[in-house]
């Protein structure tokens, strides 16, 4: 080992080994995370095939034509306010790294984004090509975009953790059973939620705060914005858990709070695992946590709330997107066609 004249390690040396340190504990992390989200998502599929095997086709075709008119638009109208409530986050993002974009241009991005990636899965990736795809022509840089996305992120777990801890402290003896777990074990773990939502809303306050990842440097939103951030997501979280909780079976007898937090520990299960859309990850573990309820009904309302929440406006993000290219190309057409060189 290289050393100066006293025979000790130089200052790049020892940096060049506390960054190669670093990244050996990064790679460790990485594998081990990859590990962890394929054994969920194996151990889900088991689940959901020993689970299927026990059910009845006929019943859970049933169970999809079960559900009554209104139940399906009720499910519509809710993953319209959900969907509407999504454009607030990159509304919230670009206040915060001080852009202005027409409200219509980010709630196109916004939708498109969601849509395209909640299907997809891999959504940094996904949603922020999307994003760029439609943020691009109106000036916003690269790294801007990629800080949306994140920025974006953050007020999805925001919303999350705030209403996981709500109904964890406040359903615990309901959630008890459901969760096999004794009920004062379910509200510590709901307290610890909302004591780390406490002490991220303290941090941001104290003073500004930034992440730097490689380089580059992400200024983080503070007190006001976090609070917006949560209010919101925690909105958008219970909008999309209405959605599925107005398919169940008629007479499941759960009170809606005490389905919240069954949905908010499947849909961190699902994105835990990185399977596109929790997709089979999620079912595994409604149909787990609701077994009290018939197995068919309760595989009959997931699919349709697949079909909702997830299909449809995928389906209709797919239109919007292929619309929004024609246009900016009849644009571009006609801005090279006019002597002034605008549209």
């Amino acid at each position: 080992m290289p050393t100066d004249d006293t025979g000790t390690l130089s200052d790049s040396q020892r940096r060049r080994e506390r960054r190669d340190t670093l990244v050996r504990r990064r790679r460790r992390l990485s594998i081990l995370g990859a590990v962890l989200s394929a054994g969920i998502f194996l151990a889900a599929l088991v689940a959901l095939w020993h689970l299927a095997h026990e059910m009845d086709a006929a019943a859970v075709s049933a169970a999809l034509r079960s559900a009554s008119t209104e139940q399906e638009l009720l499910a519509l109208a809710f993953t319209v306010v959900s969907y509407t409530l999504l454009t607030g986050y990159d509304f919230l993002a670009l206040r915060q790294l001080g852009e202005r974009i027409a409200y219509h241009v980010t709630a196109l991005a916004s939708f498109t984004s969601y849509a395209v990636s909640f299907t997809l899965g891999f959504p940094i990736v996904t949603s922020g090509t999307v994003r760029y795809w439609i943020y691009a022509p109106h000036g916003l840089k690269t790294w801007k975009i990629a800080s949306l996305t994140v920025i974006a992120g953050i007020t999805f777990w925001l919303g999350m953790g705030c209403v996981l801890a709500w109904s964890l402290m406040r359903e615990a003896q309901a959630l008890s059973p459901i969760l096999r777990l004794n009920p004062a074990l379910v509200q510590a773990a709901g307290a610890g939620v909302a004591v780390l939502l406490a002490g991220y809303f303290v941090w941001v306050s104290l003073k500004r705060r930034a992440v730097i990842v490689r380089g580059w440097r992400l200024d983080l939103p503070g007190f006001r914005l976090s609070l917006g951030q949560t209010i919101l997501g925690a909105g958008d979280v219970c909008a999309a858990a209405a959605v599925l909780f107005m398919l169940l079976p008629a007479g499941h007898g759960m009170s809606f709070e005490t389905f919240l937090a069954v949905y908010v520990l499947a849909c961190m299960l699902g994105i835990i695992s990185h399977s596109p859309g929790g997709l089979g990850v999620f079912e595994a573990t409604m149909l787990i946590a609701l077994s009290h309820l018939p197995r068919e009904g309760v595989l009959g309302a997931v699919l349709l709330f697949r079909l909702f929440y997830y299909l449809i406006p995928f389906v209709l993000a797919l239109v919007m997107l292929l619309i929004h290219s024609g246009w900016s190309r009849m644009r571009g057409k006609a801005a090279r066609a006019s002597p002034s060189g605008r549209a």
